[in-house]
């Protein structure tokens, strides 16, 4: 599908002459409100967990922050901003603290009070030079992206954190919010639960209408205990040189998390 435009991996130079660059590790998470699940009965037995405290959220957090520590930048999707749920404890905050991220930013998109906050997150050992938060169209109202740039403003890296909508005609009016969002930059990373697989409609006027390029396709990541859909995702313009992308087999969550390194043009730092 991207044969045109597919990006080429990282080779290293026989000779030690190329510039050095600026590797980035990258981790794309949405972690389900820290509840594990690990098998299909698990929404039905465990559904009371998206409405009521439980003690083994700690336990899971903890484990999600040991994995979260040796990567560079993390995007977080379906965290809890501090409600009953998830005993109001800012699940970003809370993973920032414990994997010892110093920068971190959240973004509430569904706010229903002390009962739930659905929120995307990032972790940062970088510092953002701009975070915005940006709400994206849909029909039910409660969907955003995170736009953070880090460098300098005049050439910067942008990294766009979003959640998608589960209707098509809502993905494809937020993808094309998102896709005038990217045209305004060279170096772009899009990651997060995007809800489409990489053949279909919504994410092919993406990548057409952008440079955005899908480095490996077939990286199953939903349901985390038999992956069978490629809905987590990590896209990068062709200025990005990728030197590694997996999905890590974690199971806690249903959704399992997808990691990307890649390297950054020369002259440009974060």
């Amino acid at each position: 599908m991207l044969t045109n435009r597919q990006l080429k991996y990282y080779e290293p130079d026989p000779q030690g002459e190329s510039a050095p660059q600026q590797v980035v590790r990258l981790l794309s998470y949405n972690i389900q409100v820290g509840i594990a699940s690990t098998k299909f009965r698990d929404y039905f037995t465990m559904s009371w967990k998206h409405v009521l405290p439980h003690a083994q959220i700690y336990e899971n957090l903890q484990r999600i922050a040991q994995l979260l520590g040796s990567y560079d930048i993390v995007a977080l999707q379906e965290a809890d901003g501090g409600s009953l749920r998830s005993g109001f404890i800012n699940q970003t905050e809370y993973l920032a603290s414990h994997a010892e991220f110093p920068h971190w930013h959240h973004q509430v998109n569904r706010d229903l009070g002390r009962f739930a906050q659905h929120a995307n997150g990032l972790l940062s050992r970088y510092k953002p030079s701009e975070v915005v938060d940006y709400k994206l169209p849909g029909f039910i109202p409660g969907r955003g992206a995170l736009v953070v740039q880090f460098g300098t403003s005049d050439e910067p890296l942008v990294l766009i954190i979003l959640h998608l909508a589960l209707g098509k005609r809502a993905r494809q009016r937020q993808l094309s919010s998102i896709g005038e969002i990217v045209q305004s930059y060279k170096h772009v990373v899009v990651m997060g639960d995007m809800n489409c697989q990489p053949n279909s409609d919504e994410m092919r006027f993406l990548l057409k209408r952008t440079n955005l390029c899908e480095p490996t396709h077939g990286l199953k990541t939903f349901p985390s205990w038999r992956p069978a859909r490629t809905i987590d995702h990590i896209l990068v313009t062709p200025t990005l040189e990728v030197r590694d992308v997996h999905v890590l087999n974690h199971l806690f969550s249903d959704h399992l998390p997808i990691a990307m390194d890649i390297a950054l043009p020369p002259g440009l730092s974060i």
